[in-house]
C-alpha cells in the first residue's frame, strides 16, 4: 500500500490520551528532543503523530505549560522553556530533621493515597466529586487572597479518602489531620525554584487532575496523578536535605582542614 493510501487509525485508549500525549512530550523535553528556546510541533503535527484529537493536545499544551516546561506566546507557537536553576536555602539542624520526618511521611502518603485514589475513581459518588471540586475552589480562592490553603488542601485529600467507600483511609487521614500537609510543619516554598504563590497554583492544578482521572472513573490516571502530585514535593525535599548533607560535609571538612593547620 503506498504512504498516500495509507491510514492512521486512531489511538486504542488504554489510559487517559492527554496524560500520554503529556507524559511523551514532557518526555521528549527531558531527554533534549525539544531543547529550551525551541518551538514544539504545530497542533496539526502533533495531533497526526500522536493520533489524538485538537482537544487531548490543546489540554497537553495546557498542563506543560501549568508544569512549567513551556510557554505559549499567542499567535506565534508553544516553546520549551529552560529548566528552572534551584535555589538551595541553607538550612538549620531542626529543619533538616523535621525535613527528614516529612519525607518520611510523604513516603507513607504515597503508598497509601495512590492506591486510594485509584479506588475512589472506581467508587466515588456524585456528591463526593461535588466537595473534591468545593475543596479545589476553596484553595483556589485563598491562594488568591495570599493564603497557604491547608485546610482545603487537607478537605481535598480527605474527601478521596471517603470516596474510597473504606473507613480505614478515612481513620488514618482524620487521626494524622493536617500535619499530613508538608508546609504544616515547613516552608515549602523555600524548597521550590517557583515563587510560593506560583507553586501553590501548580499544586492545585495536580489536585485538578487527579479530579478529573477520579470524574472519569479512570483509577489508572487517578493513581498516577496522585503519585506525581505527592512525589513533586517530596523530590523537593530530597534535593534540599541532599544539598544540607552537602553542605554539613563541607563544613566539617573546612573545621577539620583549621585544627590540622593549627
Amino acid at each position: 500500500m503506498s504512504e498516500q493510501n495509507t491510514i492512521v487509525l486512531p489511538r486504542i485508549r488504554t489510559q487517559s490520551l492527554t496524560q500520554e500525549v503529556t507524559s511523551d512530550l514532557m518526555s521528549k523535553i527531558r531527554h533534549g528532543v525539544y531543547k529550551p528556546g525551541e518551538k514544539l510541533p504545530t497542533e496539526p503535527k502533533v495531533m497526526a503523530e500522536q493520533g489524538v484529537s485538537r482537544t487531548v493536545v490543546r489540554e497537553a499544551m495546557s498542563r506543560l505549560q501549568a508544569a512549567g516546561f513551556v510557554e505559549t506566546r499567542h499567535g506565534v507557537g508553544t516553546f520549551v522553556l529552560p529548566p528552572p536553576v534551584p535555589t538551595v536555602p541553607l538550612l538549620d539542624h531542626m529543619t533538616v530533621v523535621t525535613i527528614r520526618d516529612v519525607l518520611a511521611m510523604l513516603e507513607l502518603r504515597i503508598s497509601l493515597e495512590t492506591e486510594a485514589a485509584g479506588l475512589a475513581a472506581l467508587r466515588r459518588t456524585d456528591g463526593q466529586l461535588e466537595l473534591m471540586k468545593r475543596a479545589i475552589d476553596a484553595f483556589e480562592e485563598g491562594v488568591n487572597r495570599g493564603e497557604s490553603s491547608v485546610d482545603a488542601d487537607f478537605q481535598f485529600h480527605l474527601q478521596i479518602a471517603l470516596a474510597t467507600d473504606n473507613k480505614y483511609f478515612e481513620d488514618f487521614y482524620r487521626h494524622l489531620g493536617t500535619t499530613t500537609i508538608p508546609r504544616t510543619r515547613l516552608d515549602t516554598s523555600r524548597f521550590s525554584a517557583e515563587p510560593g504563590q506560583s507553586y501553590l497554583y501548580r499544586t492545585n492544578r495536580e489536585h485538578e487532575y487527579i479530579l478529573d482521572a477520579i470524574t472519569r472513573k479512570d483509577p489508572q490516571a487517578a493513581s498516577a496523578g496522585m503519585r506525581m502530585h505527592l512525589s513533586n514535593s517530596s523530590e523537593r525535599l530530597k534535593h534540599a536535605s541532599e544539598a544540607a548533607n552537602l553542605q554539613g560535609e563541607a563544613k566539617d571538612a573546612a573545621n577539620k582542614a583549621d585544627l590540622a593547620r593549627s
